[in-house]
């Protein structure tokens, strides 16, 4: 006994199934910390991309044509799409962790801080009456135009002719972010976001279809049961082929451990007719138990 669990200990600790995930342990098996009972299995993690794509159109968009002189959008709009897919696995045990799924981002093509709301044009406190909608827009492409001309002043020297270094980059960067929040008027703004979202599947041996989730373009990202949206199929193929070349034990072999041979499949991710990840990864569920021979002791 003390012979067998030695040479257990060190296939274990040096031989083929420390190094190579396709290869583990089944069933009972005494070591050094007692009896371990083990089935191998296969968890797979796929990461689904998403960006999200949103066009806010602005209060005075449809008078942006006849004070600044350029066409902007008149109606909301909100696409998504899948920009990104990887299926690894999630096992503890072999070399090949699921990393965490990056974090989401935002980008804004402005320098509000706001992505929802707009800024407001001031009211002259001296003056109790509320413009019209053209009106306001009037004067809001009145100020673009005349912070246009104090960014040229300074940028000339005609104004300013003490502002320099820091202070005039301070200027310069204050008048941008005005103007900036006077064009989200007229031009609305543009918000694209990004975010990773993570589906567990655990394959089962008479299955090689599974829905991870579905997608829409117009809503993103949908749980399985929602019809609205495309199918996100997640498909495996088995090759046949479990890597044993070598590792099997003959039949007059006496001194065995009995193992698990995972099958390297093929895992692919697609949805609406498109292929967004494809790997090669050890599939438990689909590999054959074989006996491998323990090493003698010399």
């Amino acid at each position: 006994m003390k012979c067998k669990l030695l040479a257990l200990t060190l296939l274990l600790a040096g031989g083929a199934m420390a190094q190579n995930p396709y290869i583990a342990l089944q069933g009972a098996t005494e070591t050094v910390e007692g009896i371990r009972i083990s089935q191998p299995r296969t968890i797979l993690a796929v990461d689904l991309a998403v960006e999200c794509d949103r066009t806010l159109t602005g209060p005075y968009a449809r008078y942006a044509q006849k004070y600044l002189g350029v066409r902007a959008s008149l109606a909301d709009k909100t696409t998504w799409r899948i920009i990104d897919a990887r299926i690894a696995l999630l096992d503890g045990a072999t070399y090949l962790n699921a990393t965490a799924p990056a974090a989401a981002t935002t980008h804004v093509q402005s320098y509000a801080a706001s992505e929802e709301e707009f800024s407001r044009l001031q009211p002259d406190k001296t003056d109790m009456t509320t413009p019209s909608l053209e009106d306001a827009a009037r004067m809001a492409a009145e100020r673009i135009f005349s912070l246009r001309r104090h960014r040229l002043d300074l940028i000339t020297g005609e104004a300013g002719e003490n502002v320099f270094g820091e202070g005039l980059r301070a200027a310069l960067a204050e008048i941008d972010r005005q103007e900036q929040s006077y064009l989200e008027l007229f031009l609305g703004k543009h918000v694209v976001t990004t975010a990773t979202h993570r589906y567990v599947v655990y394959p089962q041996a008479d299955k090689k279809q599974y829905i991870v989730c579905r997608f829409s373009p117009a809503t993103g990202l949908l749980p399985e049961n929602d019809l609205s949206g495309d199918i996100v199929l997640l498909q495996i193929e088995p090759s046949g082929s479990p890597v044993a070349e070598g590792l099997e034990a003959g039949p007059k072999e006496t001194n065995v451990v009995t193992c698990r041979v995972a099958d390297p499949s093929t895992c692919t991710v697609l949805s609406g007719g498109r292929e967004y990840a494809r790997s090669v990864l050890p599939v438990f569920e689909f590999g054959r138990t074989i006996n491998v021979a323990l090493p003698r002791r010399k």
